[in-house]
């Protein structure tokens, strides 16, 4: 349903694109033509995953390593990006999350959650917005979010907070920044599995039917998401502003997706504390 060249002439920054739904959506981007730069805080899966896209498709894939929980790395790391072209498109995509009883959350804890989740995604996009208005340079920032954001999700409540955060921060930038040329948009996705979330969300007893509960009775594909972002942040979705997308088959309309963890004893979530440590 894409033109070929649908992102010819964008260059996109994916954060936390070395793998899961950030490699996903680098993919379906340089498929389409776009020049691709990938941050994250481990080199060798981010030149991996660039190796991959470049011998499959043959575009311009970037790498730099960057912890965006820092507001200086993130400031170095525009810097250096901005000396060869500016980008045209952000796309706020790392974050971190774990399921954990709330009143046993840490400072620590919470902020392993909110730094990379919240924090990262405002530094990387006042980095990127500052230089395009510097520059009456036209931008588009994406951000995926979480169906908490309508919702609220137990036992997640950092990354709850964050996401809305960044929610608001959307539709601020819309109202403060569109007259400036910069769109921001957002998808809340409900479940596509990674290996990351997969561990930290999905830990050993909790409800194996979860995907059969879900409207459409399964759950998403990446390359379904990946389709999304493609519209979103292309010239074809330019009068789209300040608006969330949920992609979840409708399962925010049955359930948070944390009812079943409600029903765990004292018992079951110390042993999933004694896990964590461990791992």
């Amino acid at each position: 349903m894409f033109e070929k060249g649908l992102l010819t002439d964008k260059r996109i920054l994916i954060t936390g694109g070395g793998s899961g739904l950030g490699a996903a959506m680098g993919r379906r981007f340089v498929e389409l033509g776009a020049e691709l730069l990938i941050c994250g805080r481990r080199l060798q899966l981010l030149e991996q995953t660039a190796a991959r896209l470049r011998s499959e498709f043959g575009g311009k894939v970037g790498v730099f390593t960057c912890d965006i929980r820092d507001g200086h790395a993130v400031e170095a790391m525009m810097d250096a990006i901005w000396r060869a072209a500016p980008i045209d498109v952000l796309v706020n995509n790392a974050a971190a999350t774990f399921i954990a009883q709330t009143e046993q959350l840490s400072f620590r804890a919470a902020d392993a959650i909110l730094a990379p989740t919240l924090h990262g995604a405002m530094y990387c996009t006042l980095g990127a917005g500052r230089r395009w208005i510097e520059a009456q340079h036209k931008g588009v920032v994406l951000s995926i979010l979480s169906t908490s954001t309508i919702t609220g999700r137990a036992f997640t409540v950092p990354s709850a907070m964050a996401k809305s955060a960044i929610l608001a921060m959307t539709r601020s930038l819309a109202v403060e920044w569109g007259p400036k040329g910069i769109r921001t948009v957002a998808i809340a996705p409900g479940a596509f599995p990674t290996e990351g979330a997969s561990g930290q969300l999905r830990p050993e007893g909790r409800d194996d039917n979860w995907a059969t509960r879900n409207p459409l009775g399964r759950a998403g594909e990446h390359g379904e998401l990946a389709d999304l972002a493609s519209f979103l942040i292309s010239d074809r979705a330019g009068y789209i502003n300040g608006e969330m997308v949920v992609q979840d088959g409708g399962a925010h309309l049955r359930s948070s997706g944390a009812e079943d963890l409600l029903q765990w004893s004292d018992t079951q979530w110390q042993r999933h504390r004694d896990a964590r440590v461990k791992s």
